[in-house]
């Protein structure tokens, strides 16, 4: 009986999540009761899973973010050289938000409560971890000048192509995804000195 109650609170919890997904896709925000509504359930359902409206939206960032980590931060890309791996990467995250409904949302928000914050800048810091150690890893394969600061190199890194992307996702139309990846690659490939490694 334990494991049937279990599994439909596990069930009701991603129900109402993925409600408030889509209602913070759709209205740039999350009220509990629209959630409810969406979800069928309850008012009160939401705040026994997530406790308040700020544990709800803190979940939904959290869960755009493991997305994106699954698809480009934490995967290891194929490629001889620093410069190919990369490439697709950059071409694998614009694809990601902009398939993403809620990378609009998510990367063009300014500001939010304090523990939305706190995983925004908890997910940066493993971001700007991951990719020093690749930019290192590029120097000590001899791609990429060995002057370069790997962690200021990727925060530089990060916060270019986060804003670059948001802005392509609010224009109406959205420029083609192929020709903002080019645009991105360009601008990562300068950023970290790719073909002139010393």
């Amino acid at each position: 009986m334990d494991q049937e109650l279990t599994a439909r609170g596990s069930t009701a919890r991603q129900r109402i999540l993925a409600a408030a997904t889509e209602e913070l896709a759709t209205t740039g925000d999350v009220e509990v009761a629209a959630v409810a509504r969406r979800a069928g359930v309850s008012v009160g359902l939401p705040y026994r899973y997530f406790g308040t409206r700020s544990g709800l939206l803190g979940a939904i960032i959290s869960a755009f973010y493991d997305r994106l980590d699954e698809a480009v931060i934490d995967r290891e890309f194929a490629g001889d050289t620093w410069y190919d791996r990369e490439q697709a990467r950059v071409i694998a995250w614009v694809d990601h938000l902009y398939d993403d409904p809620l990378a609009p949302v998510v990367l063009g928000r300014s500001g939010g409560d304090a523990a939305t914050a706190g995983i925004e800048v908890q997910r940066l810091h493993k971001a700007v971890e991951l990719g020093a150690r690749n930019i290192a890893r590029g120097q000590r394969d001899g791609d990429l000048p060995a002057d370069r600061d790997p962690e200021l190199l990727v925060a530089a890194v990060l916060g270019g192509v986060h804003t670059a992307i948001a802005l392509a996702l609010t224009r109406t139309p959205r420029p083609d995804r192929a020709r903002v990846a080019t645009e991105l690659w360009a601008f990562v490939r300068g950023a970290a000195g790719a073909g002139r490694a010393s």
